[in-house]
């Protein structure tokens, strides 16, 4: 780690740069001027500028923001990803749970967990805030994670490298040989950093009342395998661990504005350093209808968010609910939700017929493919000498930093696999949706197909029509899902959906009872059934279709392939219609008293056609600073500061532009009561049905507002809120608030 204050680290030149830093970089690129020395254009970018006139004698540009985005920001060529020949092949992968370390173990640390002072991590240098004796809780459940460098590879099937076209084409490997197009190959393993070295990472089963106390210890700079590194990661190797979107203090939150100015004092956390993560357990304010579901834990380092989570630090946090039983995995008890528990000897347990699905999009190299981007060219990562293209990395996993919309791949994954295929029993699932995707949101039917999966290349489609890799041409929808739980735990009544959308970081729990269709037709042993994505998002900008906006029904990707296996006993329900599930937190009646003195925030580009920096209010983030509110209807402009305890009404703004944006608020769920001026605390807005339930992240339509009302209960410090469109994110669209004493 480095000695360096905030606001010294974050603008330090970047390793073998030319002295061209990267936040400076962004504030010129909000100001319009990129004219001084963006790329330090004696490297990447000063050939092409001097060919295009736009080079001054003294090595700067002499251009503005729009012309240089158009000329380098970007040229967004991504590379298409082999065939996967035998899909649907593959079993689903079901992470089990992590077990606890005992405490004859973790006593023994050289550093033990504990509450004292300079017990939160290595530095010494925080406390926790918030033991759970002071809440009356038990002393925490201790985890272990490490940080690793490992590999993984997302399917066994053989695959046929295509181009664009769809076309069989050249591919190659790492000692330099080249493989004529029509050469069926194996894929290679692809580097991730993860979470114990897997993706996704440990599942840790965790319950209300029981707190967890997770630490992260980071082995990143550790290679035994001698494996290639590729060009995206964190540079430095860091990591800073966010549990999405646990009510926790801020120095266990994982969140840049804490760890900028607290604790190390830098990005995140280096190699051989750890944190311990405190999870309570506790709904806000102690308040059981505050009670969530499914939370996941992932990476939030600044600046490489995106880079990080995409190589694979994502791990599972279900988090049940055993008062009366009501929902603790049990489906005899309380709500009956599907769900057989076993209670396992190491103090873990795992719940059958209860399955997360954390949905993940990935491209993969085809060895042509120029790789540059605006931190290659900055020296970021010297090793792979950018621009340039990598026949060694061919069916490695491809990243690209600064894609101007949000980065989006063409193979999609379910808990880690392509395409693979679940046996499922004739009865009733809970299943917990996650996109853990950086920027695609997904929407999902059940649907049947007699003729089966087609690959979009037989069919005869191209260019981003591709994406998916196949489809089901005869597709019909056969079931319905019971939508039973959203990012902020359990609705307070189940609705019947035929459809719906999965935006990135967003949860969504549902019910599927796989022993009839329908039409009420039972199903049979062998019968199929495909989860699909009906949603075409050829970039990170939006949809061009789904089927709330201009439906493509030739689209129908199938994700995900059920087969109906044999009748097993099944103790669960469906939630009837009417039936309560958990009551909402009231609003006061008087909260529209609240809409002049909100606070307000816009998310926008940062300039006028290059998509060079991603701004809220006209500001990138400050990790140094709290964020401050464009003038409300009483005409202030507050701080984003609220007192412990209080409540209030945010805005969020969509500043136009076509461009869609999941924005999340870290600390406490919120409950939307405006949409595009429009009261929705009746009932919801017909395209965001979720608008009546709890959520951690507001799914914002091109050009929409929502105002929320949420609290700020229980503990005092800094916290973040931000794009989820991870490139958006990484590229300042954050900004920083605090919550005071």
């Amino acid at each position: 780690m480095n000695a360096f204050t905030p606001s010294e680290e974050q603008d330090l030149p970047l390793s073998g740069s030319t002295g061209v830093h990267r936040r400076t970089v962004l504030r010129l690129g909000a100001a319009g001027g990129l004219g001084a020395a963006l790329l330090a254009a004696r490297g990447f970018g000063g050939p092409v500028l001097a060919e295009k006139g736009l080079l001054s004698l003294d090595g700067a540009f002499a251009a503005s923001s729009t012309t240089l985005g158009d000329l380098l920001f970007y040229v967004e060529a991504f590379p298409t990803s082999p065939l996967i020949l035998s899909p649907f092949s593959d079993l689903l992968p079901i992470p089990k749970a992590l077990a606890p370390v005992p405490a004859s173990t973790f006593s023994t640390w050289a550093k033990p967990p504990g509450p004292g002072v300079g017990q939160q991590n290595s530095f010494g240098s925080e406390q926790h805030q918030i033991w759970p004796s002071k809440i009356g809780y038990p002393d925490p459940i201790v985890y272990k994670i490490d940080l690793l460098l490992r590999t993984h590879s997302f399917t066994t099937s053989q695959v046929l490298p295509i181009d664009a076209n769809g076309k069989p084409t050249a591919s190659f490997d790492a000692f330099g040989a080249t493989y004529a197009a029509g050469t069926k190959r194996w894929l290679p393993m692809s580097t991730i950093y993860g979470f114990n070295g897997t993706f996704p990472g440990p599942r840790i089963n965790a319950e209300y009342g029981k707190p967890c106390l997770v630490r992260f210890e980071n082995h990143l700079d550790e290679n035994p395998l001698g494996l290639d590194r590729q060009d995206f990661g964190s540079p430095d190797w860091s990591f800073l661990t966010h549990l999405h979107n646990g009510h926790t203090a801020p120095e266990s939150d994982g969140n840049p504005h804490y760890c900028m100015t607290y604790g190390p004092k830098s990005t995140g956390y280096g190699p051989q350093t750890f944190c311990d993560n405190l999870y309570l357990n506790w709904p806000a304010g102690g308040d059981d209808r505050e009670k969530q579901s499914f939370f996941w834990f992932h990476d939030h380092r600044m600046d490489h968010t995106g880079s990080n989570v995409y190589k694979g630090m994502v791990g599972l946090y279900p988090i049940y609910d055993p008062k009366n039983g009501m929902d603790m995995g049990d489906e005899t008890k309380g709500l009956r939700l599907p769900g057989v528990r076993h209670d396992n000897p190491d103090g873990s347990f795992d719940v059958d017929y209860d399955v997360p699905l954390a949905f993940y999009d990935c491209r993969l190299d085809d060895g042509v493919t120029t790789h540059q981007d605006v931190h290659d060219g900055m020296g970021e990562f010297p090793a792979a000498k950018n621009p340039a293209t990598h026949p060694e990395w061919w069916g490695k996993t491809f990243y690209k930093h600064f894609p101007n919309h949000g980065f989006v791949g063409d193979i999609f994954t379910v808990n880690g696999t392509a395409y693979p295929v679940m046996e499922v029993k004739r009865r009733k699932y809970r299943f917990r949706f996650l996109d853990a995707s950086l920027a695609r949101i997904y929407e999902f039917k059940l649907m049947a197909s007699t003729q089966g999966p087609k690959s979009s290349a037989s069919l005869g489609y191209g260019g981003d029509e591709l994406e998916g890799q196949y489809r089901i041409p005869d597709g019909q929808q056969c079931m319905q899902f019971t939508q039973i739980a959203s990012d902020g735990g359990l609705l307070p009544f189940a609705l019947r959906r035929d459809s719906f959308e999965l935006w990135p970081a967003k949860r969504r729990e549902v019910i599927v009872d796989f022993t009839r269709y329908q039409d009420g037709t039972p199903t049979t042993k062998g019968d199929v059934i495909y989860l699909t994505n009906v949603m075409k998002m050829p970039n990170g900008r939006m949809w061009a279709s789904s089927s709330r906006f201009s439906p493509d029904p030739n689209y129908k990707v199938p994700v995900l392939k059920f087969v109906i296996g044999d009748d097993v006993p099944d103790n669960s329900l469906v939630p009837q219609p009417g039936q309560l599930l958990r009551q909402l937190p009231p609003l006061p009646s008087n909260w529209q008293s609240l809409l002049d003195n909100r606070l307000i925030f816009e998310v926008e580009r940062g300039s006028s056609s290059a998509d060079v920096e991603w701004l809220i209010n006209g500001t990138p983030f400050d990790p140094t600073h709290d964020g401050t509110s464009l003038k409300n209807p009483a005409g202030k402009t507050p701080p984003a500061s609220q007192k412990v305890n209080s409540f209030n009404l945010w805005e969020i703004r969509n500043g136009g532009g076509g461009w869609v944006h999941p924005f999340h608020l870290h600390m406490e769920e919120h409950r939307v009561v405006m949409r595009n001026g429009k009261d929705v605390t009746k009932g919801g807005d017909p395209g965001h049905p979720d608008d009546v339930s709890r959520e951690d992240l507001t799914a914002l339509d091109p050009g929409e507002s929502v105002i929320v009302y949420r609290g700020f209960r229980d503990f005092v410090g800094p916290y973040v809120a931000h794009c989820h469109n991870l490139a958006h994110e990484d590229h300042a669209m954050m900004f920083g608030w605090e919550i005071t004493s």
